[in-house]
């Protein structure tokens, strides 16, 4: 999909259709803005009674328009609501419906008319999300449909295209990421994308074998040893041209999770794939990075690394077991009560090492604890964190990136202490089921450093789409995270 500005008169447009976005209410702001299509507007707007509602779609027929007069065949009066209402991610969700009428309707190149005197940002994010597909698997193709291949938009800067495009872009690559099997993507071939996309953009990457991870990860070593994929971890770094902060990014990387000895239900089982989602948006993160490079923009005032602990937690005879005690990396011993709170033991190795890097801020992203989805269901991610400023940027910037997260508490002591182990200092599960996505994150917190600003994002729920919703097309990986955290890397970035 190719997405450009358009800068002349809509009337010059050599192109099939044009899309109008437009407020409730003022209709008839755009009788009065395009006099030359006041008639036909005037008539359709009048006969079907269109109101311009969120996504509200009136399409005025082919035969309407005046050939003599103009050169595109179509047009679309696409409502986005009440103007007390609109927000960003409203525009996202409108421009993902319109991508999905225009495929629908086989119109290949488009102008969209941004009337609501917003950025047209979301409108470029929207598309390019709306119009996801993963169908690599499917041998029997249906009925091949047109692809959009030209979309102008009006008004359109080059600082919206370029982030709308890359942030979309890299979320899209998540979302793939997170799609694949378990018998395509293991700890080692995740490992291996890694390199080749390291490869690709000219970044740092160091990855360690399961021979050094047994030695230096004990806990990521124990959740992974069951299986026949052995663990790997991956640190990938950029580097500004004057870097002046740095900032760390954790992803948890069970490249398939049957919940080991402690093994899950069927229906539990089947979308575990999904559990490596916390790594894929790590690596989103870098993918992101490196198209802005394309794009000849670098944030050259941060260091940002990346680090990735990869494993298959799978039931054999050399899986770890409920009663086993294990030695972080940090000297702290853990104590397994149950071989399905794995992502936890992980990320407190990966934490561990990050932390030994000294970043200012770190950022760890997680399908952790299906707690947190009881708590606030599949569309929001539960964030904690130690410092309150920190916690209220992050959550600033996810209302505009439309990544719906919640602040929840974690200092709370007498939840605190259900973790204490009976023969080690903490267990791996609370001695209570209630406040589980609190206690998990408490947990993390033994394996931080008390100067480091540090967040968690439990990304169990919003990580995969159980049914199409807004810009999500498909079940499937949503690609979580990526987008808030690439705009609090420009904000980062700015502050300096």
């Amino acid at each position: 999909m190719n997405i450009k500005a358009f800068e002349g008169n809509y009337k010059e447009f050599q192109g099939e259709a044009l899309v109008f976005l437009i407020l409730e209410g003022e209709q008839e702001k755009i009788l009065k803005d395009f006099e030359d299509l006041k008639d036909i507007f005037q008539d359709f707007i009048t006969e079907s009674e269109f109101k311009a509602k969120k996504e509200e779609i009136l399409k005025i027929p082919v035969s309407i328009i005046a050939k003599e007069k103009f050169p595109f065949k179509k047009i679309y009066l696409v409502g986005l609501g009440k103007k007390e209402k609109l927000s960003e991610e409203t525009l996202r969700e409108v421009s993902a419906k319109v991508a999905k009428t225009i495929k629908k309707d086989k119109v290949k190149k488009l102008l969209i008319i941004n009337k609501a005197e917003k950025s047209s940002q979301p409108i470029v994010e929207g598309l390019i999300l709306g119009s996801y597909e993963f169908n690599k698997y499917k041998s029997k193709k249906e009925e091949k449909e047109e692809k959009l291949e030209e979309i102008y938009i009006s008004p359109l800067t080059k600082e919206e295209l370029i982030w709308g495009k890359v942030g979309a872009i890299a979320q899209n690559f998540v979302r793939d990421l997170v799609n694949t099997p378990p018998n395509e993507i293991n700890p080692k071939t995740f490992a291996e994308i890694a390199k080749r996309l390291a490869e690709e953009y000219g970044f740092e990457i160091d990855i360690k074998p399961p021979e050094w991870v047994k030695e230096n990860m004990p806990g990521l070593w124990y959740v992974g040893k069951g299986s026949a994929n052995k663990p790997y971890f991956v640190h990938i770094k950029f580097k500004g041209k004057n870097p002046k902060k740095k900032i760390a990014f954790v992803g948890k990387g069970l490249t398939y999770d049957s919940g080991g000895l402690n093994i899950k239900p069927e229906q539990f089982m089947k979308t575990m794939k999904m559990d490596k989602a916390g790594a894929c948006a790590v690596l989103g993160i870098f993918k992101a990075l490196g198209e802005l490079k394309k794009e000849g923009i670098q944030l050259e005032n941060l260091e940002i690394e990346g680090f990735m602990g990869l494993a298959e937690n799978m039931p054999d005879g050399e899986a770890y077991k409920p009663d086993d005690i294990i030695r972080m990396r940090n000297g702290k011993t853990v104590e397994v009560h149950n071989t399905d709170a794995e992502g936890r033991i992980t990320l407190g190795d990966v934490l561990t090492y990050a932390c030994e890097q000294n970043p200012e801020k770190l950022v760890d992203m997680a399908t952790l604890t299906g707690a947190c989805i009881v708590a606030l269901g599949e569309y929001t991610a539960g964030l904690f964190g130690n410092n309150e400023e920190f916690i209220e940027q992050y959550l600033r910037i996810s209302k505009k990136t439309g990544e719906r997260m919640w602040n929840l508490p974690m200092d709370d002591e007498l939840l605190k202490e259900n973790l204490k182990g009976d023969f080690a200092d903490i267990a791996n599960l609370a001695k209570t089921r209630y406040g589980g996505a609190i206690t998990a994150a408490m947990f993390l917190q033994e394996f931080v450093k008390e100067n480091i600003k540090w967040i968690h994002i439990d990304i169990a729920g919003p990580a995969w789409a159980n049914k199409p919703y807004k810009y999500h097309p498909q079940v499937g990986g949503t690609g979580f995270g990526v987008r808030t955290a690439l705009f609090f890397l420009k904000e980062e970035n700015e502050k300096v």
